[in-house]
């Protein structure tokens, strides 16, 4: 076995604060992994029902351990969210393995792109937010 195979993931902590009107910081601590991803997306799910006129959502990755492709999965489905309510995802403080795994997928551009009309929900969808249970 490898050391990466034997190293527990650190739990996940995420600290939320609305730093001003329009904007929600969630401050992302430890690994970001199939393990914790959910916990991420219903924190996610839950500021956007909190804050119906959100314009920004800040995630503080600056003490982001580690990114699996779990992870990346579920920044591909905040940005998808956040696009859907036509608030803009910021990626703040990223550490330069997230910007390696971002680069390497051809995913940041994307990630960062303000929101658009073709993000909204197409007509007679609800645009609910699917999180796993």
């Amino acid at each position: 076995m490898t050391a990466a195979a034997d190293r527990s993931p650190s739990p996940l902590t995420l600290l939320t604060s609305a730093p001003a009107p329009g904007t929600v910081r969630i401050t992302v601590v430890g690994d970001l992994e199939y393990d914790t991803v959910e916990d991420l997306l219903l924190e996610v799910a839950d500021c956007l029902a909190r804050h119906p006129h959100l314009g920004h959502l800040r995630l503080d990755l600056a003490e982001l351990a580690m990114c699996d492709s779990m992870g990346l999965s579920a920044l591909l489905q905040i940005r998808r969210f956040t696009g859907g309510v036509g608030a803009r995802l910021h990626l703040d403080h990223r550490p330069p393995a997230l910007d390696r795994l971002l680069d390497l997928t051809g995913t940041l551009d994307h990630l960062l792109a303000p929101p658009s009309e073709a993000d909204r929900p197409a007509p007679g969808r609800t645009g609910a937010l699917d999180v796993p249970d």
